[in-house]
This record gives C-alpha cells, structure tokens and sequence, in this order.
C-alpha cells in the first residue's frame, strides 16, 4: 500500500510561492491517482488539484477553480513524487494541505472520502 508524506509548507507573504512535495512509498504508485486538497480551521476539507492515471504514462490533472491558473499539480514517478507548485499565494490559501492516493474517477476525484491513503499534512499560512 501506498504511504504518503508531504513536505514545504511555511509562512509565505501574499503573492509569494511555495512548492509542496508528496513523497510516496509503495510499487502502486505510477498508477495510483494523487490528489491535493487542503483544510482551513472550521471549514471542510477541499479538493485542490489531482493527477490522474490514465494508462502507461499518460496522466491527466485537474484543479479546482479557486486556484486554476495559479496553482499547478504534477508527478514525477521515478522520484515517487507529486508536487503542488503554487503562486500568487493568496490569505484565503492558509489551510492544512494534504496529499491523498487512491482510485477515483471523473465523477468523484473531488470528493475526499474516496481516496484511501493520506498524508500527516503540511502547514501553510499566507500573510496580508
């Protein structure tokens, strides 16, 4: 089974930019379809971007609109890792960001329940 951890959180000021890293243990990982989401204190946990299993090396990825255009998700299997690049950091994007692997599909990689295994989450804090 997959294990995940997430690394680059930090303190960042508004417009600045982070890069998240989601390190993977596992064999299933070329395959597996790997999500972001992310949970601001009182609020739910929300969908950010995904990278999804297509077949050999094709990938497709997906972002919320909240940060389409600023935020970019992509792989690198032969280091076991996914990133979150974001920019134009925002206050509105201080959460708990987590990195999550499973099985989804188009109707459901949104939805947080349906992916199996889950990072410990990183802190990132966007000042004013």
């Amino acid at each position: 089974q997959v294990q995940l951890v997430e690394f680059g959180g930090g303190l960042v000021q508004a417009g600045g930019s982070l890069r998240l890293s989601c390190i993977a243990s596992g064999d299933t990982f070329s395959t597996s379809d790997v999500g972001w989401f992310r949970q601001a204190p009182g609020k739910e946990r929300e969908f950010v971007a995904v990278t999804r299993y297509q077949r050999s090396t094709l990938y497709m990825s997906y972002h919320a609109n909240s940060v389409k255009g600023r935020f970019t998700i992509s792989r690198d299997n032969a280091k076991n890792t996914v990133y979150l690049q974001m920019n134009s950091l925002k206050p509105e994007d201080t959460a708990v960001y987590y990195c999550a692997a499973g099985s989804v599909n188009d109707f459901n990689y949104q939805v947080a329940r349906m992916y199996d295994v889950w990072g410990q989450g990183t802190q990132v804090t966007v000042s004013s």
